[in-house]
Order: C-alpha cells, then sequence, then structure tokens
C-alpha cells in the first residue's frame, strides 16, 4: 500500500512539473525565434534545442518541433 501511494505522488509531481516546464519551454522556443538565439536565457533555451535537432539531422525540423510544441501548449 505504501509503495502504491508513494509511486502515486511521484507520478502528480512529475505530472505538476511538466505542467510548468512545458509552457516555459514553448514560451522560450518562440521567443527565441523571433529575437534569435543571442537573447539571454532563451537563447539558451534555444540554441540547446537547435543543437538536439541538428544532431538528429534535419535543419527544418527545429521550426516544426517548435510550431507543435507551442501548439500543444496552446491546445490545452
Amino acid at each position: 500500500m505504501d509503495l502504491n501511494l508513494a509511486l502515486q505522488n511521484i507520478k502528480e509531481f512529475i505530472t505538476k512539473i511538466n505542467g510548468v516546464l512545458i509552457p516555459l519551454v514553448s514560451v522560450s522556443l518562440l521567443l527565441g525565434i523571433i529575437f534569435g538565439p543571442s537573447t539571454p536565457v532563451v537563447g539558451e533555451v534555444y540554441t540547446n534545442v537547435a543543437t538536439i535537432i541538428k544532431m538528429l539531422g534535419e535543419d527544418g525540423l527545429l521550426a516544426l518541433i517548435s510550431i507543435i510544441i507551442i501548439l500543444a501548449y496552446l491546445k490545452k
């Protein structure tokens, strides 16, 4: 019983953290696209996501993923 309660608490905590982080990442990506990667803090998020996408080998995929993340947040 205690293990199930602990796992449920962990699941709720992760859900709450995701509820905060997804909008932050979405806004950071949007501001990074608008103002460029030289913007403090926001530009670092944009640059990190761009680096990850470039490791996958698709340059145009960054804008597509950014739009999908933003639309997923707005759909909520």
